[in-house]
């Protein structure tokens, strides 16, 4: 049985995920490693060991995050995750028991059943640590949304692990919900959302737009993520509003798309995007903004929502996704359905044409995040966490 830890004591907290910031990307993660800072004031100490395939580029620590970055061998691809769990645990058990042994590691948190959890799961038999896994999307069992053999094997690999782990962390309710649908009964999960930093994230009245409403999208280029559904409203609306700007923060593969539509559509003057920023590049841009939107598809929570409202903006997501259990329609932001388009065009009228409803929602927005979303908030209750699993034993 561990040994159980008393509330005022200090534990070591070993943390193994693919998410955390390097010198190549200081955005990438900042979910994993912001709370980490937090955890130290409810007296958890914390070392990271951050992981990547090897036919990924070498990384490095990030100025701002420390991590231990190793590459492990791994199947390229989606095919290759089912085994992955079992080439990382080969890769850092050495060091993490040199680490156990120089101090004691009391639990090991995972994020992502693969590979990182069922790595965890490893090391927990082996050397008799209690962990936790978090899981950060909807895809909890890690089927890439397909059917197949690797695919089911994937997602017995992703059951067991979250069967032997102490406490399965969703980051929202729909994630608890979709986990409890293919996991035993025991199975132990509870709900824990992101935490934001409201002082970075804090409003700023003076960085306002001064030349019209403007518009702010921040997420990776996706067609899930609902850029499309975006520049066919603001179509709708040019002449409604021929002054206003949109702005667009992030990469990916189908940024040629967008660029694209925007011009079709008559707009390509008025988008502009701007790839990736860093932390404080995206606080700016919150501040700045009118309305921000992401109308996403597949949103297990989605951070950027929590930091344009504790920057106190109006946000417009989605029903049916995470970030409907915070925002209450109206009050604190806006919901439309997924692919409402027709919706999404109504809503960004009423909120430009009104700077009094932006304000109000804004305000209330900035006061949700105060109340419950903030680092501390995170940080206190993964604490609990911690020192519940241990008592577990």
């Amino acid at each position: 049985m561990s040994q159980v830890a008393e509330v005022g004591s200090t534990l070591h907290v070993l943390t193994l995920t693919p998410f955390f910031p390097s010198d190549q990307n200081e955005v990438s993660g900042c979910f994993t490693a912001e709370p980490i800072e937090q955890l130290k004031q409810f007296g958890i100490e914390s070392s990271v060991i951050a992981a990547a395939p090897i036919y990924y580029p070498r990384k490095q620590p990030s100025p701002s995050a420390a991590a231990n970055w190793v590459r492990y061998p791994q199947v390229p691809g989606n095919f290759g995750l089912s085994t992955a769990g079992k080439l990382l645990y080969a890769r850092v058990l050495r060091p993490i028991q040199k680490l156990h042994r120089g101090k004691k590691i009391d639990v090991i948190h995972a994020h992502a059943a693969l590979p990182c959890g069922h790595a965890a799961r490893l090391i927990s038999r082996r050397l008799a640590i209690p962990f936790v896994v978090t899981v950060h999307g909807l895809d909890v069992f890690n089927t890439c949304f397909l059917s197949g053999v690797p695919a089911a094997w994937r997602r017995k690999v992703s059951v067991d692990v979250y069967r032997a782990a102490r406490a399965v962390i969703c980051i929202s309710g729909k994630v608890q919900e979709v986990l409890k649908t293919g996991t035993p009964a025991e199975t132990c999960s509870v709900v824990v959302y992101n935490g934001v930093n409201p002082n970075l994230f804090s409003p700023n009245a003076a960085a306002v737009a001064p030349s019209g409403p403007e518009i702010l999208m921040v997420g990776n280029l996706l067609r899930s993520k609902g850029h499309e559904l975006v520049l066919r409203a603001l179509g709708i609306l040019r002449h409604s509003f021929p002054r206003f700007r949109c702005r667009i923060i992030g990469e990916g593969s189908d940024r040629s798309l967008f660029e694209e539509l925007a011009r079709d559509l008559g707009i390509g003057q008025q988008v502009e995007f701007l790839g990736r920023r860093s932390r404080s590049a995206v606080a700016k841009a919150m501040q700045r903004c009118s309305v921000f939107v992401l109308p996403s598809r597949n949103e297990g929570l989605g951070c950027v929502y929590l930091e344009a409202m504790s920057c106190g903006k109006p946000v417009i997501g989605c029903h049916g996704q995470g970030i409907d259990e915070v925002i209450e329609h109206g009050k604190n932001g806006w919901l439309i359905p997924v692919d409402g388009l027709e919706e999404l065009a109504q809503a960004l009228s009423a909120l430009l044409s009104s700077p009094e409803m932006r304000a109000s929602i804004g305000a209330a927005a900035r006061d949700t995040i105060l109340e419950r979303l903030t680092l501390a908030h995170q940080a206190q209750r993964l604490s609990e966490i911690y020192r519940q699993a241990m008592a577990r034993g």
